[in-house]
């Protein structure tokens, strides 16, 4: 495993460390760990989701209603669950 120093304000490193008291974290690289696999997962997301809104902009207007719409994606959600 690769080994990085990085450098914080104090009010950072504070943080972390109250973080790694709670128990929750052995250590402060498995906090690290944690926060950057998060924000991975939070990348990823983004970018299917900025997809998402390039397909709705393609798609061009739709002749629903609102009220069609709506119960679209409740039924969508439902099925999703």
């Amino acid at each position: 495993m690769a080994t990085m120093n990085i450098s914080l304000p104090d009010q950072m490193k504070e943080w972390v460390e109250q973080q790694v008291a709670t128990g929750r974290y052995a250590n402060v690289s498995d906090l690290m760990r944690d926060l950057i696999r998060d924000r991975q997962e939070q990348s990823v997301a983004d970018v299917e989701f900025d997809e998402q809104i390039l397909e709705g902009v393609r798609s061009g207007f739709s002749e629903r209603s609102p009220e069609e719409i709506r119960q679209a994606a409740k039924a969508s959600r439902r099925r999703a669950s």
